[in-house]
């Protein structure tokens, strides 16, 4: 460090020891998690391997998580005195705040009720309507046109690209309570290099559609069952410049949903079966950190997850090896969908206490009565 330009001493070349980390210094945010972390380990919590932001800690009749972005933390627990013991410990080494039971976190509303909760971003949705004019726009029925194909060459170069970037990047921020929107998000975040008045208008249509349910929710009722299902699809070759495919995944636990995504695939697709094997794959990889993270919160899943998809080539490649010379070119990674359908078949017990054989499970019957309804208006 520099001496400040007045700054008289009698020893030359004497500099300043940083002592604490400031904000706005590069390892300023290292520090602090590097400090937090060692606090809340001395204290008997243990971080997650899963989410390293999750640290746990548990008692014969007791338990209690603590979820940390940057300096906001999110605490619950079965004991109140626990949960008072840890606010001072934290209190009297980093002199927290305290703003009581979780109803506004990042962002992300929460009201909760005898039945569940709700998580939703109403707030931050009028926001974005107020911040772009569009308070007193027309509502539209869908965040995106039916089978419309954004490209780098229709259209006119905007003059303010920043304005379409921020709106991106925004609009990803909303994925998290707005599942709806994901697909639409995605389409246009390929285009925030360099962006078209084609592109724009796409965004404005989004806006339109926040318009007509701002407060759209999750909700994620008390009474769920403790049981993973997936569903898992892809779109071959819908982009028109490189055509990649996209891959769209969705984790219910009971009837809860939990987690989602739609992401293009980072390589070419030489079928819709393989398309479909890749968005496979992803969905696997998903459940498997899902299920990591649900044993460190103590959640126990007795049954193995079903995973729903509508291709039965991509089915059969999961579950027969003798398909090597269409899917030989085929990524190794890709093939854990038929490890884990193996560790599935082997896990499960096909006779009873009485050595009559178990009736299997009728994921068809299932999926026919599995109600898809995971948000609600408000």
């Amino acid at each position: 460090m520099m001496l400040p330009p007045g700054f008289k001493s009698n020893k030359p070349n004497q500099v300043c020891r940083l002592l604490r980390s400031l904000y706005g210094l590069k390892q300023a945010s290292r520090q602090w998690n590097v400090k937090l972390t060692k606090t809340l380990q001395d204290n008997g919590f243990i971080q997650s391997s899963a989410d390293p932001s999750l640290f746990t800690k548990r008692s014969q009749t007791s338990f209690i998580a603590l979820l940390v972005y940057v300096d906001d933390i999110l605490v619950a627990g079965t004991n109140d005195n626990q949960i008072k013991e840890l606010k001072q410990m934290l209190d009297s080494s980093f002199k927290i705040k305290d703003l009581g039971k979780l109803n506004y976190f990042l962002g992300i509303e929460a009201y909760r009720t005898p039945n569940g909760i709700n998580l939703c971003q109403r707030k931050y949705t009028l926001e974005i309507l107020k911040e772009n004019n569009f308070l007193d726009a027309k509502p539209a029925k869908t965040p995106f046109t039916t089978g419309q194909r954004l490209n780098n060459t229709d259209g006119k170069l905007i003059i303010n690209p920043e304005e379409f970037r921020r709106l991106v990047g925004k609009l990803l921020y909303l994925t998290n309570t707005r599942p709806d929107i994901s697909y639409a998000t995605q389409q246009l975040s390929q285009f925030v290099d360099k962006p078209r008045d084609i592109h724009l208008i796409a965004a404005h249509r989004v806006l339109r559609y926040l318009k007509g349910s701002p407060g759209k929710r999750l909700f994620y009722p008390s009474n769920s069952p403790t049981k993973l299902l997936a569903f898992s699809d892809s779109d071959w070759a819908t982009c028109t410049e490189t055509r990649k495919s996209v891959t769209g995944y969705c984790v219910y636990l009971g009837k809860s949903l939990i987690s989602w995504k739609t992401k293009k695939q980072a390589t070419i697709s030489r079928s819709s079966a393989e398309a479909e094997y890749r968005a496979l794959a992803s969905t696997v990889c998903e459940i498997q950190w899902l299920s990591y993270l649900l044993a460190d919160l103590l959640v126990k899943i007795d049954s193995p997850t079903a995973l729903f998809c509508d291709s039965k080539s991509a089915i059969a490649i999961g579950e027969n090896h003798v398909f090597h010379e269409r899917t030989k070119h085929i990524e190794i990674d890709c093939h854990v969908v038929k490890q884990k359908v193996h560790e599935e078949n082997e896990w499960k017990d096909p006779v009873d206490n009485k050595g009559n054989r178990k009736p299997k499970t009728n994921w068809r019957a299932m999926k026919k009565e599995w109600n898809m309804i995971s948000t609600q208006k408000q």
